[in-house]
């Protein structure tokens, strides 16, 4: 099992290794500065339990990479980090598929509560039963009902005194539960499902 990190630029990458190598020790991690190398790389170094992937590379144009990655690896979560604000590109990557999306211009610290966010809840998915046969937990009731009232993720960290970075991780649980990739579809199964009340 391997941590693969994608980005051209060497210090960025460096950064975000080092991020990674104090987070989990013990974890093998893969530097490419290139998309097309992933698919030898996996083969070579072991299946991927995280991608961290930078935005813009040589050989992706917008989203394309976070695409591209999330049809060959559906199931394996993504953070995407960009020098572009959240506010411009965030959006367009959580619908293609990306699971957090960091700005370059982010502090160590929320790096590392960001990634550590998805790798713990990658583990926790692990010990967690399909929805089948077990209900939603407290929190995720509580976030569908919070999604309902059309609550933005700042709204709902406000609410429930957390980070925007916990949320995000809470609500890419949510969605994996539910087998949906959006606030949309989350609210659709939702309602058909009667998980909402009232």
């Amino acid at each position: 099992m391997s941590i693969y990190v994608i980005d051209d630029h060497p210090l960025m990458r460096d950064a975000i290794v080092m991020v990674l190598r104090r987070l989990r020790p013990a974890e093998n991690i893969v530097e490419l500065e290139r998309l097309d190398k992933l698919a030898s790389s996996v083969q070579q170094r072991g299946a991927p339990t995280l991608f961290c992937l930078d935005l813009k590379l040589p050989d992706t144009n917008g989203v394309s990479g976070v695409i591209a990655v999330k049809q060959v690896y559906p199931n394996v979560p993504i953070a995407v980090y960009s020098a572009a604000p959240a506010a411009d590109m965030e959006d367009a990557c959580i619908e293609a598929g990306a699971d957090t999306y960091i700005e370059k211009s982010a502090s160590s610290n929320e790096l590392a509560a960001a990634l550590r966010g998805l790798l713990m809840a990658g583990s926790e998915e692990a010990d967690e039963p399909p929805l089948a046969s077990s209900k939603l937990s407290k929190r995720q009731t509580q976030l569908i009902a919070m999604l309902d009232k059309g609550m933005s993720n700042r709204d709902i960290a406000t609410d429930l005194e957390i980070s925007e970075h916990t949320v995000k991780v809470h609500l890419w649980r949510l969605f994996r539960r539910l087998g949906v990739k959006s606030r949309t579809q989350a609210l659709h199964y939702a309602r058909t499902n009667g998980l909402l009340s009232g």
